[in-house]
């Protein structure tokens, strides 16, 4: 009798809910927010385009 019962539960416990992707959304979201609202975005932007540069030897 338990191993239908968990073979039951391992059926229909498959997936991400709604309220799991709504979090991811939201998470997303925000680092979204704070990298357009602060110049920290720049600031990455333009450490990466520096360390492009050095390994390709540009100006």
């Amino acid at each position: 009798m338990k191993l239908l019962k968990r073979r039951h539960q391992l059926k229909t416990d498959t997936g991400q809910t709604a309220i799991e992707y709504l979090g991811i959304l939201a998470v997303v979201a925000a680092i979204i927010v704070v990298l357009l609202a602060t110049d920290f975005g720049t600031a990455i932007a333009n450490a990466i385009g520096d360390q492009i540069e050095k390994v390709t030897g540009g100006d």
